[in-house]
């Protein structure tokens, strides 16, 4: 079963490091996200319908809201993998050009030496939290940035790293949007969504996936989770009682959702969180 070794959350939004022996369901994120391989054996992540190796010496970037998910190769051996979620505002203050968006150029990184030394160092100072490390978010900000900046070579938007322009979205798309979010604990059918959109249920899932990059399912998931995780961290609500407040029947059902799109149970990521200070 996967685990969770350390969570940490901060300015830059969360890095885990956790043992991983499952597959993972199809889900997004708000944030960029980057998956480094530490110990154990390869695995892959899929992401815009192919899979891309995770090892000793690949990671994976994955942009804003660009759905993917996690795989084992082997299932009888857990893979230790360093995850970062990096809050796009927080990269764009640290980054060193101000045109710079968190999308990557794309999904595959070569881990070179630096980064994986600053791998090594990160996961070395998760997995003693006792140690208080002075130089953790630098380690984060270089892995994000050495990353980033890879992703954009040799491609023609590389110079200015911006990542491809994105379409203005139509406004029934943002009423959805709005009608998702201030929603999100009620018994809500996307048939009902796109109803009162004022779009018919093919057109609905044909034009949010189009303008959004991702199904009405997958973005709803994504802010599930994103609103467990803060509830999770920041409060001792019982974990039945956040499952509830978020429309799942019971906490079975909720642990299955939290399990599926966020590796560990939501007990098991409360425990392992620590918040930190950083500057």
């Amino acid at each position: 079963m996967s685990s969770a070794f350390a969570v940490f959350h901060g300015a830059f939004g969360r890095v885990c490091l956790y043992a991983m022996d499952r597959q993972m369901a199809p889900h997004a994120h708000r944030e960029g996200h980057l998956i480094f391989h530490v110990d154990g054996p390869a695995a892959t992540v899929m992401a815009d319908d192919r899979y891309y190796p995770l090892s000793a010496g690949q990671a994976v970037a994955i942009s804003p809201w660009q759905t993917h998910y996690y795989r084992p190769l082997d299932l009888q051996n857990p893979t230790l993998v360093l995850v970062l979620y990096i809050r796009p505002g927080w990269f764009l203050e640290a980054s060193r050009r101000a045109s710079s968006s968190l999308r990557f150029g794309r999904v595959g990184i070569e881990v070179t030496d630096p980064l994986a030394r600053n791998v090594y160092a990160t996961a070395h100072a998760m997995m003693d939290p006792e140690h208080e490390d002075p130089l953790l978010e630098e380690r984060i900000w270089s892995l994000t940035q050495g990353a980033f900046d890879q992703s954009w070579q040799w491609t023609a938007r590389g110079l200015g790293f911006t990542g491809p322009a994105l379409p203005a979205r139509d406004f029934r798309i943002r009423k959805a949007i709005r009608l998702l979010q201030d929603r999100l604990g009620e018994p809500l059918q996307l048939d009902m969504v796109a109803r009162e959109a004022g779009l018919s249920r093919p057109h609905f899932y044909k034009l949010f996936r189009s303008q959004v990059g991702v199904t009405p399912n997958v973005y709803l998931n994504a802010l599930r989770m994103e609103q467990a995780i803060d509830r999770l961290t920041a409060s001792h609500e019982a974990v039945s009682d956040i499952g509830l407040d978020l429309g799942f029947s019971s906490q079975a059902s909720f642990s299955r959702f939290f399990i599926a799109n966020g590796v560990v149970a939501p007990s098991a990521y409360r425990r392992s969180v620590q918040q930190l200070q950083l500057h």
